[in-house]
């Protein structure tokens, strides 16, 4: 087992080079609006600090925005109506950018103008890290094979379809944490701190709403989760978790609360300018097909056979709590993005990724035998 685990180390570095030296030959113009206006909210860090969270257009007085459109060759780069991805906000009487404000932050992590590159080396390298990690859980030739696989898929995924948004790297790191913590908190034996575990995927699931606003969704399954529990058992300690779990998700995603208060009036208010029509949830047959055509409807037919698997396999509850987690994430999900108006070939990678990482750490993690019936959710009892 040593040298077979040995040699799959050998295949992560591999594609992890591979990405590396992809990566290396990027650039920051290659004219797509959603990624200058990412690169404008970490100039606006870089430049004010956290006071870079109001993002009013007329800050714009050193013509960043302006001559990175220019680069593009935008044909209205100096109409401030016209800047892409930027809204008109009534209420504050300014243009501001749409998007959280976490991929900004990000970015302005690196220097500027080497901002992308060592961002997605470093999501990779993080995939990387959690693909050996998962390694060293495996015990057998076939989760061996298992881990392989994944971890191999899983580092290419940093660049391909990643690559499409700059908010997908930053988002696609804290799913691979939340997967491992998830599977800890529910699988993982003797649990010692599972108030403190509970606390931590809340606050980070939270985080992730800073870099996509879609990320939302991903807290879906552990609100439905424990409150169902809550419903069943009627005790102070699932109560407690359950509060604990949504209080550390609104710390988490407090920054995009306080750059919604200042860039659009109001916490809850949006700075999304789409059109009332284009919200509604309606099921089109084109966006249907295309994600079934998709690597991405790939990953969610793994991740929901998966579930059925683990649910008609184990009877122990912790990882049949994770699984659980996991089916009721992936529907709320699916039918999100399912009715959405528009189609992206990495909508849906979030989801898929975290469900994956939390099967995959649960499945290598459970104990030697699951013979276990206790009530669901007991597993991560306070």
């Amino acid at each position: 087992m040593k040298l077979v685990k040995w040699l799959c180390g050998v295949g992560f570095l591999l594609v992890l080079a591979s990405n590396i030296w992809t990566i290396s030959r990027w650039s920051e113009g290659r004219g797509v609006y959603d990624d200058i206006c990412y690169l404008r909210q970490a100039h606006l860090f870089n430049r004010f600090g956290l006071d870079g969270l109001n993002t009013d257009i007329e800050r714009d007085d050193d013509h960043y925005l302006r001559n990175k459109l220019k680069e593009i060759k935008y044909p209205e780069w100096n109409v401030v109506s016209r800047a892409p991805c930027h809204t008109w906000i009534e209420k504050t009487n300014t243009y501001a950018i749409q998007y959280p404000p976490g991929t900004g932050f990000a970015l302005a992590l690196f220097p500027a103008g080497f901002q992308v590159i060592p961002l997605y080396v470093l999501a990779s390298v993080v995939a990387f890290g959690f693909a050996l990690l998962a390694m060293s859980y495996a015990s057998t030739l076939y989760s061996l094979t298992w881990v392989a696989v994944f971890g191999d898929v899983t580092i290419y995924l940093m660049i391909n379809p990643t690559k499409a948004s700059y908010s997908m790297a930053p988002t696609m790191m804290v799913c691979a944490l939340v997967g491992l913590l998830t599977a800890r908190l529910f699988v993982k034996e003797p649990q010692r701190h599972p108030l403190l575990l509970t606390m931590l995927i809340g606050f980070l699931i939270g985080f992730a709403v800073n870099f996509r606003l879609p990320n939302l969704f991903l807290s879906a399954g552990y609100f439905l989760f424990f409150g169902f529990v809550l419903l069943r058992q009627r005790k102070p300690e699932a109560l407690l978790q359950g509060g604990l779990f949504g209080v550390a998700y609104l710390v988490g995603i407090a920054p995009t609360l306080i750059a919604n208060a200042i860039n659009a009036g109001s916490p809850l208010a949006t700075t999304y300018g789409a059109d009332p029509n284009d919200l509604k949830s309606r099921i089109d047959a084109g966006i249907l097909w295309a994600y079934l055509v998709d690597l991405q409807s790939v990953l969610l037919i793994i991740a929901c056979a998966w579930v059925v698997w683990i649910l008609r396999s184990f009877k122990g509850a912790g990882i049949r709590s994770v699984a659980i987690v996991t089916a009721l994430n992936l529907a709320v999900n699916l039918a999100f993005f399912m009715t959405h108006p528009t189609f992206n070939p990495y909508y849906t990678i979030p989801i898929a990724m975290l469900s994956l990482w939390c099967l995959l750490f649960a499945t290598l993690m459970r104990p030697a035998e699951s013979g276990d019936h206790r009530l669901m959710g007991q597993a991560a009892r306070p």
